[in-house]
């Protein structure tokens, strides 16, 4: 693997895990011998992280962390929905459609274990797993390039709703009606059954962010994320 796509893959991970904060200060030198790497790659990562909208560059020698605030949120699921419900429905036209019913199963399964991490850790990987169907079943790569974009995103926001089991159950349950839908073919109840999951997830998020203590807010004053 190339020097840059190994620093702009570990940073990535660190900045969407929250191992690297909102504000968290990324300085050159620091960055690249904690990652092994030389300054030039380590400048091609930050590039790309900026591009993504994940770090703000202050000024020449200082990038940060880019932070995400309830109206972050807010526009990121108004582009989610309208490219989700888009696929949702275009997923239950396409011919291939036989590995949604065992989607569907996968997530009624999901429902009764997320009690502990590892439950919740398998989720998370079934859903990387549904969306990659989603792709799969569509075949559109421009819908999937906007559909990445979002997806980066949307790690650092699903941390919010980790610590809800209640909130997950639901979500699989949700997840479950939409793949159902999708492997029946029935392109009006997926784009719906994906609606109500996204308007649940959001008020699930927003409302886990007005209750955050704010010394682990994922905005701190002054810093807004350009998703």
């Amino acid at each position: 693997m190339r020097a840059g796509e190994f620093a702009y893959r570990t940073l990535l991970e660190e900045i969407q895990s929250g191992s690297l904060p909102a504000g968290a200060v990324l300085a050159e030198v620091e960055q690249a011998e904690r990652l092994g790497v030389s300054r030039t790659p380590l400048r091609e990562a930050l590039r790309r992280l900026a591009a993504d909208g994940l770090v703000e560059q202050l000024s020449p020698r200082i990038t940060v962390v880019a932070a995400i605030d309830a109206d972050d949120i807010r526009d990121l699921f108004v582009l989610r929905r309208a490219l989700e419900e888009t696929t949702a429905r275009a997923a239950a036209g396409a011919e291939e459609r036989a590995e949604f019913a065992e989607l569907a199963a996968r997530f009624a399964d999901a429902a009764e274990a997320l009690g502990d991490d590892e439950g919740r850790t398998r989720y998370y990987a079934l859903l990387d797993r549904f969306d990659e169907a989603l792709d799969a079943a569509v075949g559109n790569d421009y819908l999937s390039a906007a559909l990445r974009t979002v997806r980066t995103h949307l790690v650092r926001v699903r941390r919010m709703a980790r610590d809800k089991p209640a909130r997950l159950a639901a979500s699989a349950g949700e997840h479950q009606l939409i793949a159902e839908a999708i492997g029946s073919g029935d392109g009006d109840l997926a784009a719906h059954a994906t609606h109500v999951h996204l308007h649940n997830a959001l008020a699930s998020i927003l409302d886990s962010l007005a209750g955050a203590d704010p010394d682990s807010s994922t905005n701190p004053p002054g810093k807004k994320a350009s998703a």
